[in-house]
């Protein structure tokens, strides 16, 4: 698993703040699901229910894999096609206001970069272009900065980026692989993922800004791609195979799922739900070995779920809940 997030090409980085693109404003079809009467859904907090899920749709494999950006609101409706490429889309984060969408793509033969996406506007910018793998962007509270992971030196370490000029400060030095930042929504520390300890063995830690210390978050086993609620409270990761939640005072650990696909669970503005991807092998008439996915929402106090399904019947990923 570890291996999807490690990087290995030496480059140097190159941030583009120009490449201003508008796309075009296209809605897609509902998809069949009858979460607009689920009881789950009407009882949401207005921050959850009025909010977005960005999230990737997969299909074909190689040379011929397309990947989709869509937004989606939490009862279904609403779908939106970002972007679309042949090649990969990887990892989208919201800003805290909702209205930007930052995300990597990767085209054939070319290296992963980081673009932004403005819902005001329907525009996208490039802001990291670098000759190796650019991901895993992370908006500061006053979306001002952005954390990100590059393989600059040789392998990944995190950045930062002041967004109104480019400006790029490297916060992680040492000769392990270091990604996956997500900033606390106070501004004042970030959690990561790094095997520092052991080489393909990840852990979460806690950056602090204000010392450039990072300490080890408590956690058994494998454990990748954190990200932390909106009021500090709650931690969602990859914990093993297994999207999970767990409560940063007690330690209490919610396992919600194994997806299938090494995904993580992400929260809900509320930090009261939480979003992941599932896939199904075989459905719908696909051939043996296909599969189509789903993001499943599940209320982390009423432990009750629904599912929302792909598009096109593609395999879903990354979901992300923005306002």
């Amino acid at each position: 698993m570890f291996e999807t997030i490690k990087v290995i090409t030496t480059i140097a980085i190159v941030t583009v703040l120009t490449g201003c693109q508008t796309l075009p404003n296209t809605s897609v079809k509902k998809p069949t699901s009858t979460v607009e009467t689920n009881p789950l859904t009407a009882r949401m907090p207005a921050i959850d229910r009025r909010g977005y899920i960005a999230y990737i749709e997969e299909q074909g494999a190689g040379t011929a894999k397309v990947s989709t950006l869509y937004s989606i609101r939490p009862d279904g409706s609403d779908r939106q096609l970002i972007d679309q490429l042949n090649g990969y889309i990887y990892a989208p984060a919201w800003s805290a206001d909702g209205q930007l969408l930052a995300y990597s793509k990767q085209a054939p033969r070319e290296h992963p970069k980081i673009y932004i996406y403005d819902r005001s506007s329907n525009t996208r910018n490039l802001v990291v272009n670098a000759e190796g793998s650019n991901m895993s962007a992370s908006f500061s509270p006053d979306g001002q900065d952005l954390l990100y992971s590059s393989t600059v030196g040789g392998n990944a370490d995190i950045y930062k980026m002041r967004l109104s000029d480019g400006n790029t400060q490297q916060l992680t030095t040492l000769p392990s692989t270091e990604v996956q930042p997500s900033y606390a929504a106070d501004g004042k520390s970030f959690v990561y993922t790094s095997d520092k300890v052991r080489a393909g063995r990840p852990r979460i830690y806690r950056y602090d800004f204000a010392t450039g210390n990072a300490t080890a978050v408590s956690t058994n086993g494998y454990v990748a791609s954190p990200q932390l609620s909106l009021d500090g409270q709650r931690m969602a990761y990859l914990n093993g195979r297994k999207a999970a939640v767990m409560t940063l005072a007690t330690g209490q650990v919610i396992n919600l799922a194994e997806t299938g696909l090494d995904e993580p669970a992400r929260l809900s503005p509320s930090s009261n739900y939480a979003v992941y991807p599932t896939r199904r092998l075989n459905v719908g008439g696909q051939a043996a070995g296909q599969s189509s996915g789903s993001l499943v929402i599940h209320s982390l106090s009423g432990n009750t779920s629904y599912a929302i399904s792909g598009q096109n019947g593609g395999v879903v990923r990354s979901p992300i809940w923005g306002r």
